[in-house]
């Protein structure tokens, strides 16, 4: 198998790309398994955060070039087949943190910032690597870069295809934080754990009405933050949240 699939008590389940050999490098196989699981998770209640990380010390190399398992199919077929795994990932309801360590480039690039959180180790490096190679972005590369760096920092970016350090990527806002590579496995887990005992439906929501912020003006994220608010209300995890505020303790969020 090239990809690991855990799940912990908490909801956390860690999606470890598994060819260390290649730099887990994404072969036809990881990306169909990719997309299986990311539908798994939006599909399965008890399943509360999703991480994306890469074994062997590295995130990825991106798409694997020389991958003699891609079927023989016209290119724009498996372009699109490609990218229905960055849109899979991009639907998942639930919050999504990348763990990247090592070199993070191309369609492996493109994939941890598809997720929510991006958490960094100090030697990490990123490219988008495409243009060095004849090619031009894809994974939602194009449509993700410029919501988080700016246009004209996502085109430096995307056509000079140079290879920035961490220190740099967190500078620019392509990645959240950066910490010690010794650290990085306990942050990220603090967020995942933070996540997964908030509350499913209000998260969920959040992130649908940010992902599509730049997709109309201010009216009508008002009427969304109406509609999911009055949704919240007449949820059993908010009367649950306001309980627990008065009495002073935690709440337990169901997700109903």
């Amino acid at each position: 198998m090239t990809l690991a699939v855990e799940r912990d008590a908490r909801g956390v389940v860690t999606v470890t790309l598994d060819r260390p050999q290649k730099k887990n490098a994404i072969d036809y196989g990881m990306f169909s398994a990719l997309r299986e699981v990311f539908g798994e998770v939006t599909e399965r209640e008890e399943d509360r955060v999703l991480v994306l990380t890469g074994a062997g010390g590295n995130f990825s190399a991106g798409a694997d070039l020389g991958d003699p398992s891609t079927p023989q199919r016209h290119q724009l077929s498996m372009m699109q087949f490609y990218g229905s795994v960055g849109l899979a990932l991009h639907q998942v309801p639930k919050p999504t943190i990348a763990k990247i360590r090592g070199v993070a480039v191309g369609a492996g690039l493109n994939l941890g910032l598809g997720c929510d959180l991006i958490a960094a180790s100090e030697e990490a490096r990123f490219s988008e690597i495409f243009s060095k190679r004849g090619l031009s972005l894809d994974v939602g590369g194009s449509w993700l870069l410029p919501r988080l760096v700016g246009l004209h920092k996502a085109k430096e970016l995307a056509l000079l295809a140079d290879i920035i350090p961490a220190v740099e990527a967190e500078r620019i806002g392509l990645v959240n934080r950066v910490v010690p590579d010794a650290e990085l496995d306990a942050v990220v887990d603090d967020w995942a754990g933070r996540l997964a005992a908030g509350p499913p439906l209000a998260l969920a929501m959040t992130k649908r009405m940010l992902n599509n912020a730049g997709n109309y003006g201010l009216a009508e994220a008002l009427d969304a933050e109406a509609m999911a608010q009055s949704v919240n209300t007449a949820s059993e995890d908010t009367k649950e949240a306001f309980k627990a505020f008065f009495k002073k303790r935690e709440p337990t969020f169901r997700g109903r």
